[in-house]
């Protein structure tokens, strides 16, 4: 494992990140769950994303069963807030009373007594941007968090962000976005932004959802033991599936991959690393197996000359409107 500083912070985290955003309490038994957990932390990874919304908040509790027994202070915890965590008016969104309620519920079902990231998971146009820096301000004040994070702000506000943390005193280090050799809207404005302010990406998705491996072919059924042949899980990839000219292009890259003695899971991953402020590249798996393949990608360098074949390979289905940021894919 290969490890990199977040942001301009003195926090190193594994540059393979294992999150559960549609794995954990609801893709994958628990059992099956916990065995990718111990085969992240068999393969040298140390940091671990999730959201309180995750799974309806079970996600949150099934990682902390799983690393639970571990030493703390190897690990990093990164978790978020902002989507609806019950049905109250007050039970979603950046006001300083849902932020509140929302970490003490998160560190409870994590069963620590702090998270190294506390992220917002969108921006909140409804509430006063002094208002939830100043709660998160008070959260590392507490000891409840150590830094900051936001997911898929747009340029201006994590410049605004940046601006307010450091009036407050506190350290505004990341940006989780969806990145990935198909999905690159953060390269024109989010990156130079985060690095002028002093921000790493953290990105989520650099397999596309899956649709990197490979293993998605068109004019052919998703197979059933994969995300999207599974009803829940493959709703997200619809867009992707139902493109037939992304699906041939994405085979074009198998070659490029055979060259390199990578499988094409590996190929996705290193290519998102190879950006020099992204600073983890985020996976998911329901196999241990896949944990393994994926963080042979740590450490692996791709030269000029093989970013220019992907990028030809790939064409013009890569999607690059910075206006799509927050939107997905």
């Amino acid at each position: 494992m290969e490890f990199r500083r977040l942001g301009r912070s003195g926090l190193t985290i594994s540059e393979i990140a294992y999150g559960n955003w549609l794995t954990h309490g609801s893709q994958v038994e628990e059992d099956a769950a916990h065995a990718c957990v111990r085969a992240a932390l068999d393969e040298g990874i140390t940091t671990f994303d999730t959201a309180d919304v995750y799974a309806g908040t079970k996600a949150e509790s099934v990682l902390g069963r799983a690393l639970a027994g571990q030493r703390r202070e190897g690990l990093e915890i990164f978790t978020k807030v902002y989507w609806p965590t019950g049905p109250g008016r007050n039970d979603r969104g950046l006001s300083r009373k849902h932020i509140m309620e929302s970490c003490t519920a998160s560190l409870k079902r994590l069963q620590t007594d702090y998270v190294d990231l506390y992220q917002a998971h969108r921006y909140d146009s409804s509430v006063p941007l002094e208002e939830t820096m100043t709660a998160f301000a008070d959260l590392v004040r507490q000891g409840k968090v150590h830094y900051i994070g936001v997911s898929e702000w747009n340029a201006e506000e994590i410049a605004a962000g940046a601006e307010m943390a450091r009036e407050l005193g506190i350290q505004l280090i990341s940006n989780q976005p969806q990145y990935s050799m198909l999905w690159r809207v953060i390269e024109d404005q989010v990156v130079p932004t985060s690095e002028k302010h002093g921000l790493s990406q953290i990105v989520w998705s650099p397999l596309a959802q899956g649709i990197l491996t490979g293993k998605y072919l068109p004019g052919q059924q998703p197979p059933p033991d994969s995300r999207g042949g599974h009803a829940e899980a493959g709703g997200s990839m619809k867009r992707f599936l139902r493109n037939e000219e992304l699906l041939t292009r994405v085979q074009d890259l198998v070659p490029i991959a055979a060259d390199l003695g990578l499988s094409m899971a590996q190929l996705a991953v290193a290519w998102v690393l190879q950006n020099q402020n992204v600073a983890a590249a985020i996976i998911g798996a329901s196999r241990p197996e896949q944990v393994q393949d994926n963080v042979k990608a740590a450490g692996v360098t791709l030269d000029a000359d093989v970013l220019a074949r992907i990028d030809q390979a790939l064409g013009d289905v890569v999607e690059r409107d910075p206006a799509k940021v927050q939107r997905g894919a």
